[in-house]
């Protein structure tokens, strides 16, 4: 009897750890992998420590490529009915995602003073991407600035002083003309300064528009700017680092190989975002430096990378473990330490005066310099029909950059292309 009692009350714990187990709340988690480093690892223990503190809820990151990759992957699943509760996506993506019916409004999920108090927490330049129609629809994660990389021997070795980088544009062509190195065939062997315009060409010639005094996009995300004379005058000058000036490689350079190319000494300064910045500090067989974009007519840089959205499709259990997840991941200490081991910024300024970061910027400067830079920084370039009206300028870019159009026609032809796909927003 005793025997049939034990047997029971074991089937019976078995029952309620069956059913403890099956009340978790399952919340997916689209993340893109984007950046060189051991972000895999870093999110997968961040999952691992959420659902340790939040026995409820069952976190699952999945891995979903590039962030363009990422976004097409979450809308067929939308279109679908079979959305991810939550995702780390593009701030750009904002209107492309509220068009499609797909995220909620992060202000649906602040409730308390603790909320409001926690939502107005971020870099005022980090929310300018997620808000329009009076709405946040996404919170600042994964976030970065455009910044300029140079390496000090190679300073040094050209007679510059190695802690001191271009300040301006008429600068970074003297420079650069100093940095670059020919073999006796005349090939370059060294480049001054190298800019990719691959991937997100978009997003490194706001670099370049931002100090020329232009801003490409108003903030209803329906008109774009890509014909001004100030546009066209900052392509001008990215063209002519290379055509006239030669201190910059020629056509296309590709994205995902100028950190390493940084790093094997074939150029001496390059932008890229800060994102970079851990896994050069780790590669870097060199001392190097990290400084705000020189100035052209004013200081400038994009803000870039992703915000956390909460999917509208997820059950309301779904989006209130999201919600929770988005706020756990934002806490000043943790989104310090995101910043140490990865090299984006941290997303509130609360984050800096943690002890954590504050040694780490006293044992590495470089760490503040994005932070420093968001007074200068504009919202990246964001409209409705986002990839599209975006895909309008990077061809643009690219026709300049290879010498296939004149950077006045190549916007002319952008802008057109642009208004077309936009007319139907105004």
């Amino acid at each position: 009897m005793k025997q049939m009692l034990t047997r029971a009350a074991l089937v019976a714990a078995g029952l309620c750890v069956s059913a403890a187990a099956l009340a978790k709340t399952e919340i997916s988690f689209y993340f893109p992998v984007a950046v060189g480093g051991p972000i895999t690892k870093i999110i997968d223990g961040y999952a691992a420590q959420f659902n340790k503190e939040n026995p409820d809820y069952n976190v699952t990151p999945v891995y979903s490529g590039t962030y363009q990759e990422t976004i097409v992957k979450v809308l067929t699943a939308h279109k679908a009915g079979k959305p991810p509760t939550s995702a780390i996506l593009l701030s750009t993506d904002t209107f492309t995602l509220a068009d499609e019916g797909a995220i909620a409004p992060i202000d649906d999920f602040v409730k308390t003073d603790a909320d409001r108090a926690w939502l107005k927490s971020f870099f005022p330049a980090f929310l300018l991407n997620g808000q329009f129609d009076n709405k946040t629809w996404g919170v600042p994660f994964q976030r970065s600035t455009v910044v300029l990389y140079w390496n000090k021997e190679l300073f040094k070795e050209a007679g510059l002083d190695p802690n001191k980088p271009p300040q301006t544009w008429a600068e970074t062509i003297s420079m650069g003309q100093k940095l670059t190195k020919k073999d006796a065939s005349g090939k370059v062997t060294q480049w001054g300064i190298q800019v990719p315009s691959s991937g997100f060409p978009y997003w490194l010639f706001q670099g370049f528009s931002t100090q020329n005094g232009a801003i490409l996009a108003n903030p209803a995300g329906n008109a774009v700017k890509y014909d001004d004379p100030k546009v066209v005058g900052a392509l001008q000058y990215w063209v002519d680092l290379s055509r006239k000036h030669g201190i910059h490689p020629p056509g296309v350079v590709e994205w995902g190989t100028t950190p390493r190319d940084f790093m094997e000494r074939k150029v001496a300064m390059i932008w890229t975002t800060t994102g970079n910045l851990t896994n050069i500090r780790s590669n870097a067989k060199f001392d190097f430096g990290v400084a705000m974009l020189p100035a052209g007519e004013r200081r400038g840089s994009p803000t870039g990378g992703g915000n956390f959205f909460i999917f509208k499709k997820a059950t309301v259990a779904e989006q209130t473990g999201a919600y929770k997840f988005a706020q756990w991941l934002t806490q000043p200490e943790r989104a310090a330490q995101w910043s140490i081991d990865t090299g984006y910024v941290a997303v509130s300024p609360a984050s800096y005066e943690t002890a954590a970061l504050k040694k780490y910027a006293a044992d590495f400067p470089p760490a503040l310099v994005a932070r420093d830079q968001l007074p200068h920084a504009v919202a990246e370039l964001s409209t409705h029909d986002n990839q599209r009206v975006t895909k309008a300028l990077n061809d643009g870019l690219q026709a300049a950059l290879t010498g296939a159009k004149t950077p006045e026609q190549a916007m002319k032809d952008a802008q057109a292309e642009a208004n077309r796909l936009l007319r139907g927003y105004k």
